[in-house]
């Protein structure tokens, strides 16, 4: 149900990406700490809306349709943003195009087998992908201004972002080459059933 406590904290993910994308644009350091404080709220709803609803026992269709389409829509539109904002340093673009590549095959690929009611489960690696790439967001939503306003100038924030994006890049490509593996599987399985029944 859209007002179960789980949903709403979903629909908050998706409400925070405008105010995120107006907070970068206005590219402050102020704004950028800001910025970087809301990626951060919204991460720790994406953790909590699953906590909650496996606590409470609300689960529901919208609520497993809608999670993974804010968590795609708050990545993709903070990479693309940083993007068009000369905010990805140190070749960072590179990992943020093969991160936000990857979020299109994996849903397509999602997509698919539900149509044939096979769910690909989310891996441990990709939890730890997800975290990582999730931190390495805040820190360049950050930026090297937030050290300086926050009295740390000797704080190499824009380099953490970008090694720790770079990190998650690698974990992206593994993890997505075993969900292609697994769907590719799959889909070997009802070729083959397919047959067999024709």
């Amino acid at each position: 149900m859209l007002t179960d406590l789980p949903n709403i904290l979903t629909l908050s993910r998706i409400g925070a990406i405008p105010v995120l994308v107006a907070l970068v644009a206005m590219g402050s350091a102020t704004t950028d700490l800001a910025a970087c404080l809301l990626f951060i709220a919204a991460a720790i709803t994406d953790y909590l809306d699953g906590r909650l609803a496996r606590a409470r026992h609300q689960y529901s269709e919208l609520g497993r349709m809608l999670d993974p389409i804010a968590d795609k829509l708050l990545v993709g539109a903070s990479l693309m943003m940083l993007a068009g904002t000369d905010n990805l340093p140190f070749g960072a673009l590179y990992p943020a195009i093969i991160i936000l590549a990857r979020e299109i095959l994996i849903s397509g690929m999602r997509e698919f087998l539900a149509s044939t009611r096979i769910s690909l489960p989310v891996t441990r690696l990709a939890k730890w992908k997800t975290g990582i790439q999730m931190t390495a967001i805040g820190f360049l939503l950050a930026g090297d201004g937030t050290g300086v306003l926050l009295h740390m100038p000797w704080l190499p924030v824009g380099l953490i972002g970008s090694v720790l994006l770079w990190i998650a890049a690698v974990l992206t490509v593994v993890t997505g080459w075993d969900y292609l593996l697994t769907a590719l599987r799959h889909i070997g399985r009802q070729d083959g059933a397919s047959k067999i029944a024709s």
